[in-house]
């Protein structure tokens, strides 16, 4: 049986066919994406590793997010989410780096209200992709999501199928879950 395409075991399989390796920078998710692929047996083939940079002086000081953006933006935006896409897959040397920034609440944070989640992946040849997400659901539930949703961005840059915005809307329609 094979692995569904947007899952971490699909993910992995897709790097390992095109012997390319994968590096996470994560925020709201806390490491639940590091953990989801790292659950997969033969992870190691493609998965060099993650940073989970909570604080947003880390995604700074690790990451190489500018600080003007930080500054002016706060850490809850796109341009910083394909920053630290970008970021994680030069410092730790992969081929393809994701990232996952947002707001999983209680309280909204930098004036984005609880459920704006932006995910980047960044990749060989100045590839880049970034999603705008607006989930519903509790704290839980926005990250578990999350994590599902940046895998399944990955999967879909990986097989060529840049997809829009259609997944962020459906999503907030059907509540996150």
């Amino acid at each position: 049986m094979s692995a569904v395409p947007g899952s971490a075991a699909g993910v992995l399989a897709l790097l390992a066919r095109r012997g390319e390796t994968l590096a996470v920078a994560e925020s709201l998710t806390g490491g639940l994406v590091a953990a989801e692929l790292t659950a997969v047996p033969g992870a190691s083939k493609s998965f060099r590793g993650s940073v989970t940079a909570y604080a947003t002086a880390l995604k700074q000081d690790i990451l190489g997010v500018d600080g003007t953006l930080l500054a002016a933006r706060g850490a809850v935006d796109p341009d910083v989410a394909a920053q630290m896409a970008a970021g994680v897959r030069a410092r730790l040397g992969a081929g393809w780096g994701i990232a996952t920034t947002g707001v999983a609440g209680p309280e909204e944070q930098d004036g984005q209200p609880v459920g704006t989640v932006f995910l980047a992946v960044a990749g060989p040849d100045g590839t880049r992709k970034v999603a705008a997400l607006r989930l519903n659901g509790d704290r839980s539930e926005i990250r578990r999501e999350s994590v599902r949703s940046v895998l399944e961005l990955l999967a879909g840059v990986l097989a060529g199928e840049l997809p829009g915005n259609e997944r962020a809307q459906d999503t907030e329609q059907n509540g996150g879950t």
